[in-house]
């Protein structure tokens, strides 16, 4: 019987919730989403999970918040004054914007506040201090992709790329 081990190419159908149960993100609906075992391309509780699973198998794992997206940090979160703001951006708050590195970077930051003189962005991962639960179920094992790879290298599912972090 073959089971996911490091090299190999492994499509997982999987649905994600919070602790509230509310679902943050699957691939039912969408193709499985694979990925290569070993590449770093998956957080590091649901690759573990993945490894020594065989074909078909389904299992519900919980993850915390050190083996997802880690803890939130207070110190990811800025505050820019309006006047410092492009004047051709009008900003929302919830809305993603990407801020630039000072080694050149392009770093996602969700708005999280904006007033008449201020703007207050989150560089936080959205899940950052989540506890995650997912079900999962490997449907492919191979040695070579089946599916398109993204620039990730991960094949995300969806148009999503929450698992390419």
């Amino acid at each position: 019987m073959q089971t996911v081990q490091n090299g190999l190419f492994v499509s997982v159908d999987y649905k994600g919730t919070l602790q509230n149960g509310e679902v943050f993100d699957t691939s039912h609906g969408c193709r499985p989403l694979e990925v290569e075992m070993g590449a770093g391309h998956l957080i590091q509780g649901f690759e573990a999970a993945l490894l020594g699973m065989a074909l078909n198998e389904k299992k519900t794992i919980v993850i915390g918040p050190e083996q997802a997206y880690g803890p939130r940090n207070e110190d990811h979160i800025y505050i820019f004054d309006r006047a410092d703001v492009p004047p051709e951006m009008d900003p929302e708050v919830g809305e993603t914007v990407a801020l630039t590195s000072p080694d050149g970077h392009e770093v996602p930051a969700r708005i999280t506040a904006v007033d008449a003189e201020k703007v207050t962005v989150d560089l936080n991962h959205p899940l950052a201090g989540e506890t995650l639960t997912f079900e999962i179920q490997v449907v492919g094992i191979s040695a070579t992709p089946t599916q398109p790879q993204d620039e990730c290298g991960c094949g995300c599912s969806c148009g999503s790329d929450d698992h390419c972090a």
